[in-house]
């Protein structure tokens, strides 16, 4: 953890929007290589860092053993959907902010043996936990159905179908390689076009296998808990579906309108706002995006807890 190995993606405009002060309570939500964890920890705050991830817990863990007698970074070995029961369990009750950087991450991409990328040949796994159904268990059992939902739901591919109906053909599947090669010979990829489409398979597959969108309507309500008055929260997404559920979530959270989304529990009629502040989306400027092209993709939202409660049916992350 003395060099993260990746850069941490707007960073200083998610401390910008979360304000960091000595003596704060603030959550990083997705912990991965502890790049806002560790700006969090610059500015004096406490942290307390969740991750479902083995590997970032274990890296995280021989990082905070360094801190001496009372380390103000706090390790949860569990999903940030759990993160309202875990700071309970910990006796944390409210917090001053909470950073949540959606997705995959960097770490997890460049390792092969994870699964998550076709860019080095692997084992077809893509679970963040390491634990549970893998990518292969769903490729070789689901239906040719379900396969074609989860890739039109979760990558808007148009040929979903046709893909679900090339994968149950080539089954089994037990590598990254693979997967990808039987996309691309079901939607007639030729090298040198401009973006593989196995990219948006790969996409739908790990966002079924680690129920990433329940995870983050779960977050979102959690935040509503667990954020003070003037708390902060600040949200990065990578793709349109992350991006839309949080947008709408805030829209209605706000009273500016009613939740639309099938991921988001609709609005109480008259519920007071219970964030303000909503900022635009802030995406990376041309320097960030040179040195790190990862950023090109980013979309950050902010906003700030009011002091009116949840509207029913949000209080205890409800669906």
């Amino acid at each position: 953890m003395n060099a993260a190995p990746h850069i941490p993606v707007l960073l200083a405009e998610v401390m910008a929007a979360l304000a960091p002060v000595p003596g704060s309570v603030m959550v990083d939500a997705t912990f991965g290589a502890g790049g806002y964890t560790r700006a969090l920890l610059d500015a004096g705050a406490t942290v307390h860092a969740f991750d479902r991830d083995p590997d970032a817990i274990a890296a995280g863990r021989a990082w905070s053993e360094t801190q001496g007698e009372t380390p103000r970074l706090i390790l949860h070995p569990r999903r940030f959907s759990e993160m309202a029961a875990a700071l309970e369990e910990a006796g944390v009750t409210q917090v001053d902010g909470i950073a949540m950087d959606i997705g995959v991450s960097s770490m997890q991409l460049d390792q092969p043996g994870r699964g998550f990328a076709f860019s080095a040949n692997g084992p077809l796994d893509m679970r963040m936990s390491q634990d549970g159904p893998s990518a292969a268990d769903f490729c070789n059992e689901a239906d040719e159905a379900e396969i074609a939902d989860v890739i039109y739901a979760y990558a808007e591919e148009r040929q979903s179908r046709r893909i679900a109906r090339a994968i149950v053909a080539a089954r089994p599947l037990t590598t990254t390689g693979e997967l990808a090669s039987v996309v691309r010979r079901a939607l007639g990829y030729h090298a040198g076009q401009p973006k593989d489409p196995a990219t948006r398979t790969f996409q739908a597959i790990r966002i079924h296998v680690n129920g990433e969108l329940d995870e983050l309507k779960a977050a979102l309500a959690a935040s509503e808990q667990l954020l003070r008055p003037g708390g902060r929260l600040a949200v990065v997404c990578f793709h349109s579906l992350e991006d839309r559920i949080v947008k709408q979530f805030l829209k209605a959270a706000s009273g500016a309108a009613p939740a639309t989304s099938r991921y988001m529990p609709s609005a109480a009629e008259g519920a007071p706002a219970v964030f303000e502040k909503l900022s635009k989306a802030i995406r990376a400027g041309e320097a960030e995006t040179a040195i790190n092209p990862r950023a090109r993709s980013a979309t950050l939202r902010a906003a700030t807890r009011t002091s009116h409660r949840p509207a029913p049916g949000r209080e205890r992350n409800e669906p």
